[in-house]
C-alpha cells in the first residue's frame, strides 16, 4: 500500500453496517447504521428505540481522542476475522503496552509475531478485509473498545515507512514478521458491567519460542488423542476368539 493509497482511504467514506443485502438503517449522525439482521432482530425484539440510541451515542466512523489513549496503553487485543465464504477465527494478540500504533483517527496498525505457522488471521485477510478487534481494560477503567474495519497485510520496512517513530523490536520473537493496518470504519464502546476485574502478575513470556512447554503443551490432549486415534486404527481386526464349548452333562 502506498501513501497515495494511504490518502485516498482517509478521505473515503467509511464503510457502514450494511452488507448490501437489505436497506441499511435510519441515518445516525454519522450514517446509516444498523445491518439488515441486527435491524430485524430489534423490531422483533422490541429494542429499536434503545439500540438507535447506542447508535447515535456511541457509535463513530473515526478513532476520538479517548480511543486513541486507550489504544495506546492496552497490551492485548481480540482480532475476529473470516475467510472468502464467512468461515470465521478469532484469535488473541498481546505485546508490550502500545503494541497497536495508532497512525491516525482512521488508521492502527499490529504486528504479526512470529507464531505456530498456520496463519489462520493473515490468511484470512487476503481473502476478506473485514476485521473486528475487541480491546478489553481489565485492570483499571474495567472498560472495552470494539473497532471494525478492513485490513492490508504490511511488511515490517513498510511500516518502519508509515510509522517513523516506530519503536526497535528488540529481537528474537519480538521481531514483528508482518504488520496488520487497519482502516478503521466504526468504533464503539464495550459496557463495562460484565467484566471482571484482574490484578496482573509478573511472569517470563518465552516470544517465539518452539519450546512446547512454553507454548502450553498438549494442554488439551488433542495431539495424545489423535496419536491414541491413529495406533487404534493400525491395529489388525482381531477375529472373535471361538466359544467354548459347554461341558458334557
Amino acid at each position: 500500500m502506498t501513501v497515495l493509497d494511504l490518502a485516498l482511504r482517509a478521505f473515503a467514506p467509511a464503510r457502514r453496517r450494511d452488507d448490501g443485502q437489505g436497506p441499511p438503517g435510519p441515518p445516525g449522525p454519522s450514517g446509516p447504521a444498523g445491518t439488515p439482521g441486527e435491524l430485524m432482530l430489534q423490531e422483533r425484539c422490541g429494542t429499536t428505540e434503545r439500540a438507535r440510541q447506542f447508535y447515535d451515542n456511541q457509535v463513530t466512523g473515526q478513532l476520538t481522542p479517548v480511543m486513541r489513549e486507550f489504544i495506546g496503553r492496552m497490551a492485548m487485543a481480540f482480532v475476529a476475522t473470516s475467510d472468502r465464504s464467512g468461515e470465521c477465527d478469532c484469535s488473541f494478540r498481546a505485546g508490550p503496552a502500545g503494541f497497536i500504533r495508532v497512525l491516525d483517527d482512521r488508521t492502527l496498525a499490529y504486528p504479526e509475531y512470529r507464531g505456530n505457522g498456520v496463519m489462520a488471521s493473515l490468511g484470512n485477510i487476503t481473502q476478506n478485509p473485514h476485521i473486528g478487534i475487541l480491546l478489553v481494560d481489565f485492570t483499571d477503567d474495567l472498560i472495552g473498545l470494539h473497532v471494525n474495519g478492513d485490513a492490508d497485510i504490511v511488511t515490517p520496512a513498510r511500516m518502519a515507512e508509515l510509522e517513523l517513530d516506530l519503536p526497535e523490536p528488540e529481537g528474537g520473537g519480538r521481531r514483528p514478521v508482518q504488520w496488520v493496518l487497519v482502516h478503521v470504519s466504526e468504533a464503539y464502546i464495550h459496557c463495562s458491567k460484565h467484566i471482571p476485574k484482574m490484578i496482573p502478575q509478573s511472569r517470563v513470556r518465552h516470544w517465539g519460542s518452539d519450546n512446547p512447554r512454553h507454548k502450553g503443551g498438549d494442554y488439551f490432549g488433542t495431539a495424545a488423542g489423535q496419536v491414541a486415534g491413529r495406533a487404534a486404527a493400525e491395529q489388525p481386526d482381531q477375529a472373535p476368539a471361538p466359544a467354548t464349548p459347554s461341558p458334557a452333562r
